[in-house]
């Protein structure tokens, strides 16, 4: 494969996005498309999971306000295809390196812009939920209230709990919810963010606890997607239940011999 299609993911950009952008003439034929043949269907598949893939590259640079001309990205395709390059590889290339660094300063600029937002909105959110009627706000600063009493054991840091939960950013966007996916998570407990590891140890089994987060007990100023920096974060978690640590397994129980 020549060079330029290993320069970045906005080279395959240039590829990826096609098939929503055509004109109604390419749209009519891609109506009629027959996959019958195997041949047609690894055709048609490499065609649209290039597309599907990449689209969202595309996608992002216009949110960051950089245009994109859907017409010539079709026309670079073609000529791509048919080996009719408009520019050389050595042009685009440069060209593809410039479009990446100022993507990368857009990221970064908005990146900081929303990891100031989230930290003005949390020293809010964390002030006004601590005087909230039933709310305990620990010395580590993380703040709970009992939802659901439980009456069974509490759960030490080195412990395997299973628990169902929903987290939320503050102004309740959902990012993580095993409810949503019909799955308890089971996880040591010392191995997750010290927000958790601190606040499930308060729980009895049975219990359904509210927690609000801040970010220096969560993700701090990492930015991991779906999770601003700075963000504080709101978890409604129930216990379900505790695998102590060093207890023999299921398995070996069954079997009669601690493993």
């Amino acid at each position: 494969m020549k060079s330029i299609y290993k320069i970045s993911l906005v080279a395959l950009a240039v590829i990826g996005l096609s098939a929503c952008n055509q004109e109604q003439k390419t749209a009519d034929i891609a109506a009629n498309v027959e996959l019958k043949t195997e041949a047609q269907k690894e055709a048609y598949s490499v065609g649209a999971s290039i597309g599907k893939y990449m689209s969202g590259h595309i996608k992002e640079q216009e949110e960051l306000g950089l245009p994109v001309d859907r017409s010539l990205i079709i026309t670079g395709f073609t000529n791509g295809l048919n080996d009719e390059l408009k520019l050389n590889e050595e042009e685009m290339q440069t060209v593809l390196q410039g479009l990446d660094e100022k993507l990368n300063e857009k990221r970064q600029t908005q990146a900081t812009a929303l990891a100031e937002k989230a930290l003005s909105e949390s020293k809010a959110f964390l002030d006004t939920n601590k005087v909230t009627e039933g709310v305990v706000t620990t010395e580590s600063g993380l703040q709970y209230q009992v939802m659901t009493p439980g009456t069974g054991d509490k759960p030490s840091a080195e412990d395997t709990v299973e628990v169902h939960y929903v987290g939320t950013l503050t102004d309740g966007t959902e990012f993580d919810s095993s409810v949503a996916r019909g799955q308890p998570a089971k996880f040591p407990l010392n191995r997750v963010i010290p927000g958790w590891t601190e606040g499930v140890q308060l729980m009895p089994v049975g219990a359904k606890y509210k927690f609000v987060i801040p970010a220096e007990l969560a993700y701090g100023d990492r930015d991991t997607g779906s999770i601003p920096a700075n963000s504080t974060l709101v978890f409604e978690v129930e216990l379900l239940s505790i695998e102590k640590a060093g207890a023999p397994t299921a398995e070996a129980v069954t079997d009669g011999h601690a493993h």
